[in-house]
Parts: structure tokens; sequence; C-alpha cells
């Protein structure tokens, strides 16, 4: 009987040879795990320990992989604090509009109102900080990849450090726009950083509760940052909104010392054949003792096993191009449209809350506090969704959570047309919570989740840095939207923006995938047989019963990519 293997390349093996060698293969190949086996026929003698790996990831429960991995988890909730460092910084471009004394130094006087930052400047100030992350982004795809994951976290966070000093000692807006853009660099690199480090650190069982933990980093951050703004907001002195500026250190210097001594991700060490040092991480990332079912030789083979498979796949490119060929154009491009659906679907008015409230009519301070109780009601949305994540599939989750904003921001839009303002603003408060919790519980933590594990493990990188692009180009439309909507010296049309998701469920309904329990070798099979989204999960389900580590041409069923 003739048998078809599939495993790591040799210390000695020279892929690259291969590969210009031998023909790729074409998604609709009719054998297509023949195609591989013989085309890099050097990854059979370590298929046995990469299959044992897979079976005993697929295997581990919740409970074991806290038991295996607690390492793992610590280290990933560290470099996860620097999203939290990120979210405080950031929430307070928005908070401070509200600052009576921000507004006196970088506003102008408005007769009786005061001083008043214009839409354009506020708008300015939002989206000069989308500039810069959007550098960042696409330097920290280059260089995260060149230098690893936690040489480039030490290195950001020290860029940070210096780059706050220019905001802190800010005397006109037109330096401040200029240090929220330099501040961007550091701050658009993190944005990805810690996302894809819980990726590659984590097991199949803990995958999607330690990425979607970034979107509860997001909230604890600003949640942190609206209780400052509030402690501050009454003080008519400048030192109201520098002492939070100036807090920004006090969280930042923990956080970098704690990553000087971080583990290198065994991905990222594998993809620069370093496997030595990648065995070393992986010690450095579990648990050993008694009963552990855990071997960090057969988990190496497994990360080499796919990154060598990858490679083939790729044609062994790894660059911003390669997103954009072959099966890896679709993975860019759904995860991409997740990214974009976020900042499409209303979240925007939760990082409004402080000024929209003001403007509705409450008083800053009773805005503030709403916009704590906004916060609070996403962490706890947050945790449960840990529950839906362990019952339901992404895909699910995702678009109940669209469906039901879009009614919410509907309710919001026809409640802002009557004319009673100050009940009507408790109402619109009261929805916006709402709106936060949903969010919260569905939208928000499940991008992080699909954003992670839609790429394949050779391009995750550069590919989460694309959909993060994407994300925030789409953010500064809908910013600049969205300011000049609630700004009473510019359209002032207040919350009749439920528009914003009229076209969402069709684009989303065939995008978004349900990637839960796969391995990322699997993810990248099923990604070349493109097996569509709707029917991933029978995709799936048949892929487990083909033995698709050895597969002999007389068992393999026929229709294991009939799409039926």
């Amino acid at each position: 009987m003739e048998s078809y293997r599939v495993g790591p390349l040799s210390l000695n093996s020279t892929p690259v040879d291969l590969i210009e060698s031998q023909p790729r293969p074409s998604p609709t190949h009719d054998d297509f795990f023949h195609t591989i086996s013989t085309s890099i026929p050097s990854l059979a003698p370590l298929s046995e320990e990469a299959h044992a790996a897979t079976t005993i990831e697929h295997r581990m429960t919740f409970r074991q992989g806290c038991h295996l991995y607690p390492k793992a988890i610590a280290w990933s909730v560290l470099l996860s604090m620097a999203i939290v460092l990120e979210a405080y910084g950031t929430i307070l471009i928005n908070g401070f509009l509200g600052f009576p004394a921000f507004r006196e130094t970088y506003g102008t006087p408005t007769g009786r109102q005061g001083y008043e930052i214009s839409a354009a400047w506020q708008a300015g100030l939002i989206n000069a900080a989308y500039a810069g992350q959007i550098l960042g982004l696409l330097f920290n795809g280059v260089l995260t990849d060149r230098y690893g994951y936690q040489r480039v976290m030490v290195g950001c966070l020290v860029i940070l450090s210096l780059f706050l000093l220019l905001i802190f000692f800010a005397r006109n807006i037109q330096m401040l726009v200029s240090g929220y853009v330099l501040c961007g660099l550091p701050w658009g690199a993190l944005q990805t950083l810690s996302m894809t480090y819980a990726a590659e650190v984590m097991p199949v069982a803990l995958r999607a509760y330690l990425t979607s933990n970034i979107n509860n980093c997001w909230l604890l951050g600003q949640l942190v940052g609206a209780g400052m703004m509030r402690i501050f907001i009454s003080s008519p002195s400048q030192w109201s909104y520098r002492i939070p500026l100036a807090l920004q250190w006090t969280f930042l210097v923990p956080i970098l010392i704690g990553i000087l001594f971080a583990p290198e991700s065994p991905w990222w060490l594998v993809r620069h054949e370093k496997n030595a040092q990648a065995e070393k991480a992986l010690l450095r990332l579990t648990s050993a003792g008694p009963g552990n079912s855990i071997d960090v030789h057969k988990t190496l083979a497994m990360l080499r096993h796919t990154n060598e498979v990858e490679k083939y796949l790729s044609g062994g490119g790894a660059s911003y191009l390669s997103c954009f060929r072959g099966t890896d154009l679709r993975r860019t491009e759904v995860a991409c449209m997740v990214w974009i659906t976020q900042s499409l679907c209303g979240a925007a008015l939760t990082g409004y809350a402080v000024y929209f409230y003001e403007q509705a009519g409450l008083s800053t301070s009773h805005a503030i506090t709403v916009g704590i109780g906004v916060f609070g009601s996403g962490i706890v949305g947050g945790f449960l969704s840990w529950i839906w994540l362990r019952i339901i599939g992404r895909r699910t989750i995702y678009l109940c959570g669209l469906i039901l904003l879009f009614i919410v921001l509907m309710i919001a839009g026809g409640m802002s047309t009557l004319k009673e303002r100050q009940t009507t603003s408790w109402v619109l408060g009261s929805l916006i919570i709402v709106l936060t919790f949903i969010y919260d519980t569905t939208i928000g933590p499940v991008c992080y989740v699909l954003v992670a594990e839609i790429p394949s493990s050779l391009l995750r990188n550069k590919t989460v840095v694309l959909a993060r692009v994407a994300y925030s180009l789409s953010s500064v439309i809908v910013n600049t939207v969205t300011t000049r909507m609630l700004n009473p010296t510019a359209w002032h049309w207040g919350v009749k923006v439920a528009s914003y998701l009229l076209a969402l469920p069709s684009v989303v309904l065939s995008g978004p995938i349900s990637p839960k329990g796969l391995t990322y070798l699997e993810l990248d099979i099923l990604f070349s047989k493109n097996a569509s989204a709707r029917k991933f999960r029978q995709f799936r389900e048949r892929l487990e019963r083909s033995g698709y580590f050895s597969l002999a041409r007389m068992d393999r069923p026929d229709s294991l990519w009939d799409p039926r």
C-alpha cells in the first residue's frame, strides 16, 4: 500500500532548492498530499513526531493547557500590558477634548461657550496618531520578522518614552499634533506585536483566550484613562491634563523591564532555522513535571513541519507582496475585512464617550462618569466572550454581534430625533453602554482571534500588519466623519449614524471563517483547498478523519474535498 507522508525537513535539507526544482501544487490538484510529499521528500523522517504533537494539541483541554503552559500565559499577559499602556494614552486624545483647561490651551475662543477646538483640529489630533501608527505598523512587519518580537517590543517602548516628552511639553496645537504623529510610530508596532506573540506561544486550546484578551487590555487601559480624567476634570490648571500624560511613564518602565527577560517566539526562531534556541524557548514557555504530556521535541517537529510546508506553498517568499499571492491573498482579504468591519460597526461612538455625552447635554463630570461605566460594561462583555468562544464558532459570534449592533444603532438614531433633550441624552447614554457591551462580547474580541489565526505562520506578522493598516485607514475616515457629526460647530448630526451598518451584514456574511480547534497546518491545508467560509467546519471534520500526516491513496476518501 503506497503511503504519502508530510513531515519536517531534516537539519541538513535544502528546502529552497527543492522548492525551485519542483512544481508547486495547485489548490485544485487531485492529490494535494502526494504533491507535497514527492516535492519535499525529506519531510518524512520527522512526520511521526509532528503528528504526535498535533494529536496532543487536539486532545488538550483548557485546564490541561493552563497546567502545561502557565509560563506562556504569563509572558503573553505581560506583553499585552503594552496594549493597556497604549489604550491609556490614546483615550486621552479624545477625553481631553472635554477638559476646559485643555481647550483653553489648544483651542480658540467661541464667545459665551468659552474655548473650543475646531472639528478640523479634533480630527487632526486623532488622525495624527493614526498616521504615525500606519507607518509604525509597516515598519513592524519588516523589523519583527528580522529581529524578533522581544527586541522590537523593547525598542518600541524606549522610543515611546522619548516621544511622550514632546506631547507633555507641547505649547500649541501644532506641537501636540506632531507629538502624536511620532508616538503613533511605536503605538502602531505595539498594536500587533502582543497579538501575534500570543498566537505563536499558545497551544490550540488557549489560543482564542489569549488573543481575545487583547481586546480586554484595550478596555482596561481606557478604563484607567477615563478614571484618571474623572479625577482631574475639575482642575482649572494645565496639570489637569499634564499629570495623566506623565503617568504613562509609570506604566511603561515596569513593562519594559519585564519584557527584557521574555523568551522569543519559538515560531520566529524556527523560521530563522534556530532550532536549538526554539527548543530552549519552548522549555521556558512550558511547565515540566511528572504527568505532563508535553514533549518539546515533538512540538518543535510540528513547528518545523508547518514552517516547511508553508514555505513550499508560498514559494519561499515572506515579503508583503507574498500576502497577495496564491491562497495567501484570500487570507489577507479575510483578515483585512474582519478588522475594517470593527471600525465601521458603530464602535467609534464609544471612543467619543466623554465628548459625545457633553455635547448631548450632560455635564463634563457626568459624561466622564458614564464613560467609565461604558468601559466597565465592555470588560464584563469581554470575559463573557470567553464562554461563547468555547461553545460557538467565531463566524457565528461575529455575525450575531453585527446584527445586534445594527439594531441598537437604529434605535439610537431614532431616539436622537426626540425634542426632550435631557431625557434623550440619558437614554442615548444607556444605549451606548448596551452597544459597548454587545461589541465587546462579540465583534471586539473575536476580531483579534480571527486576524491572529487566519494568516499562515510564515506571513502572520505581515498579514496582521496589513489588516491593521486597513483598519487604521478606515478609522481615519470614520473619525473624520464622526467628529463632524458630533461637533456643534460642524454638521451637528448627533448620533444619527446608524447608516454605518447598512451594508455590512451582506459583506461579512461570506467573509469570516471559523478556525476553531484547528492547528496552523490544518488551516494551511483548508485554505489551499479553497474551503468555503460557510462549509469550513465540514471540511475541517473531513480533514480530521483523513489522517493527513500519512495518507494512503487507497484509504483516502475521494469525497474528502467535495464541497457538497
